[in-house]
């Protein structure tokens, strides 16, 4: 059983570093061309599930990649409160030694909350008899993964992931493991 996570492709705010969470900002072009090239890279996989984000730019990347993914609440990006669209240099003025993996979003979620969220997904995931397709969103995605793998949630901040890539989840024996990982396609 594997587990392919898409990170969706590029929006203007992730482009320009502005942490995107419930702000529903559609793909940029060079966003459609990384969603279309996950298509390729995944045709004739077959999938007994296909997830999503119910935001815009998760949803259109599965649609343009050939998807047509149920949606979950749960794969909803970081919500980062007082922080949205903003960036991380912007509010270390305010907070030098700020990251969203410490301190969360004034207003929005902690870590640990993402984190039961994603533990939702991961048993869902781990009950599903075949391979699982998953399109959501960068930080969101980090922690999903460190929790597949049984660590803390903001150990997440250890795995850097672009727009539009794909990574897979999988197991060696019994054991959850990375099976690669932020693949651009």
């Amino acid at each position: 059983m594997e587990v392919v996570l898409v990170r969706h492709g590029e929006t203007e705010w992730s482009r320009d570093g502005r942490h995107t969470g419930s702000t529903d900002v559609p793909l940029t072009e060079q966003g459609e061309e990384q969603a279309r090239a996950v298509g390729e890279a995944l045709r004739g996989r077959a999938f007994a599930v296909v997830l999503s984000s119910p935001l815009q730019r998760a949803l259109e990347t599965a649609r343009l990649a050939g998807f047509s993914p149920a949606t979950r609440e749960e794969l909803g990006e970081w919500d980062y409160g007082e922080y949205e669209g903003r960036r991380t240099s912007e509010i270390r003025q305010q907070v030098p030694d700020w990251t969203i993996w410490r301190y969360g979003g004034p207003g929005g979620e902690s870590p640990e909350e993402v984190g039961a969220r994603a533990d939702r997904v991961v048993a869902e995931l781990r009950a599903v008899d075949g391979d699982v397709l998953v399109f959501a969103h960068g930080h969101l995605l980090r922690v999903l993964t460190a929790r597949w793998l049984e660590l803390s949630p903001a150990d997440g901040r250890l795995f850097a992931l672009d727009p539009g890539t794909v990574s897979t989840l999988g197991y060696e024996r019994e054991q959850a493991v990375i099976r690669n990982w932020n693949v651009a396609v």
